[in-house]
């Protein structure tokens, strides 16, 4: 049961424009990134991109790592595989997307 509404709120996490950039946005940097980066990056609020942050760490995500008074933010194995699919879903969506206008378009130029 504990893993069904894990299981859950990841989804819900993940579905959503800003956590899928963040975490994208991390994959990309291939190292530790500072948080006020990423919320940058992201066009997100300094806090929205912490409590991201923080619910991506309880899952297991991200681990920060803490440099004097600033926290440096990386993915897991399980955030980098997660990210990854993440990055290949995005791609493959794109693909439908393109090819879905590109067919609407021919559609136009056969009424016409």
């Amino acid at each position: 049961m504990i893993e069904q509404s894990a299981s859950g709120l990841l989804e819900e996490i993940l579905l959503r424009d800003k956590p899928a950039k963040i975490l994208l946005s991390l994959k990309t940097s291939k190292d530790s990134i500072y948080a006020t980066i990423l919320s940058r990056e992201t066009n997100c609020t300094y806090s929205h991109t912490i409590k991201i942050l923080d619910m991506f760490r309880e899952q297991g995500l991200v681990e920060f790592e803490k440099v004097g008074r600033i926290k440096k933010v990386k993915l897991t194995p399980d955030g980098w595989d997660v990210a990854q699919i993440l990055e290949n879903l995005t791609k493959k969506l794109d693909n439908v997307t393109e090819k879905l206008k590109k067919a609407g378009q021919k559609k136009l130029k056969k009424k016409k």
